[in-house]
């Protein structure tokens, strides 16, 4: 396995030349940007004509993340070539968030194969309920296939995001790569870092997504008197808090979910995955040192998924929610650093901040995170 990771600030050379000559059937190229590329593809456009044999799949971000650094309006490259390793990529459009779980369910069909052994998603960030497409590519898909992923950023303005589909981006997309054989090793570890606080409440009536009642009150008002003086920044600022979801009293494993949108005459809140009736929510604040800590946590994950067996070059791709971001202000390579150091050594990370993350999380079960450092670790033996 051959592989190079670089970041093209704004303003460098996008030419063909500008890349290394790996193309091949057998290499993967990962992509991240701004929102900036829907009104200027060229530079995507080529990284498409030097690489026209590969998968190659991006999406734009919340912050493109090369090593322990995070840059805006660059793009930044992950370049693989597998000796041993067959890749199969398929793209499926969606029209709004009802569409998600048939979407997963087609992507299934594309890639299910008896040897496949991970499967790699980017998704549009405003038109996807992550949950269920989440839901629609397990269900399809062989046991034991490792899922992992994540939905495209556009900072802290949700108004637009792209996924690149043949060489170009483009809204409304969902892509995702699927990884083929016995020799090649894919981790994964997911960990959050937020404080609780507040009364634990039952969702009493919610649809998918959409959250309308807590313990029987409106959802956004009640939301409101957390928020203070902060509210009228919202959807924003809600960013800086979360929710943790738990779908029963005997649920160990939460998930956290983030605000995308509010609606003032429902009286709702729109998150990025769903919020079951009758499963258990509390707000989350930011704690600095716990986010850094956070991103040690999903390292050691990762670690942990996979066998030492594996020698030679490890890429880590690194997606970390916006909220995470904005929280950690000038100190996000801090957290970059922290899961970059427990890593093998060597190891080359790429990534970008997003709307939503894709990981098994502790239970073995993929879903759909919010507020995250996921990381997910592919070698081959």
């Amino acid at each position: 396995m051959e592989l190079m990771t670089l970041n093209l600030p704004r303003g460098a050379s996008w030419h063909p030349g500008a890349f290394p000559a790996l193309d091949s059937p057998a290499t993967l190229v990962l992509a991240f940007g701004s929102t900036g590329a829907l009104d200027d593809p060229a530079p995507l456009a080529a990284l498409g004509a030097a690489f026209p044999q590969s998968a190659i799949l991006g999406c734009s971000s919340a912050g493109e993340i090369h090593g322990a650094e995070v840059a805006d309006g660059s793009l930044s490259i992950a370049i693989v070539r597998f000796s041993s390793t067959t890749l199969r990529q398929a793209s499926i459009a969606v029209r709004s968030m009802g569409d998600s779980r048939n979407v997963g369910s087609q992507l299934a069909a594309a890639l299910g194969r008896e040897d496949l052994a991970a499967v790699f998603v980017l998704s549009d960030g405003l038109l996807v309920n992550g949950s269920e497409l989440i839901a629609g590519l397990a269900e399809a898909l062989p046991p034991g296939v490792v899922i992992t992923g994540g939905l495209a950023g556009d900072g802290d303005r949700f108004q637009r995001t792209w996924v690149l589909h043949e060489s170009k981006p483009v809204s409304g997309m969902v892509t995702a790569v699927g990884l083929y054989g016995s020799r090649v090793q894919v981790g994964h570890g997911s960990k959050g870092g937020w404080d609780i606080f507040g009364p634990e409440r039952v969702v009493t009536r919610s649809s998918a997504n959409v959250l309308f009642e807590l313990d029987g009150k409106p959802a956004l008002a009640l939301y409101k008197t957390y928020l203070g003086e902060l509210a009228s920044g919202l959807p924003g600022t809600g960013l800086l808090f979360p929710l943790a979801l738990r779908r029963n009293s005997n649920d160990e494993d939460p998930v956290v979910r983030t605000l995308l949108a509010v609606d003032e005459g429902a009286q709702s809140l729109v998150f990025a995955g769903n919020v079951p009736e009758g499963s258990l929510v509390r707000l989350m604040k930011a704690n600095l040192e716990r986010l850094v800590d956070g991103a040690a946590g999903a390292a050691l994950m990762t670690r942990a998924s996979v066998s030492s067996e594996a020698t030679g070059p490890t890429l880590c791709v690194a997606i970390s929610c916006v909220g995470r971001r904005l929280v950690l202000g000038e100190r996000a390579d801090d957290e970059l650093e922290s899961a970059l150091e427990l890593l093998p050594a060597g190891t080359r990370q790429v990534g970008f901040y997003s709307y939503g993350e894709l990981s098994p999380g502790a239970s073995g079960r993929c879903d759909l995170h919010n507020q995250t450092m996921t990381l997910t670790t592919i070698r081959e033996f």
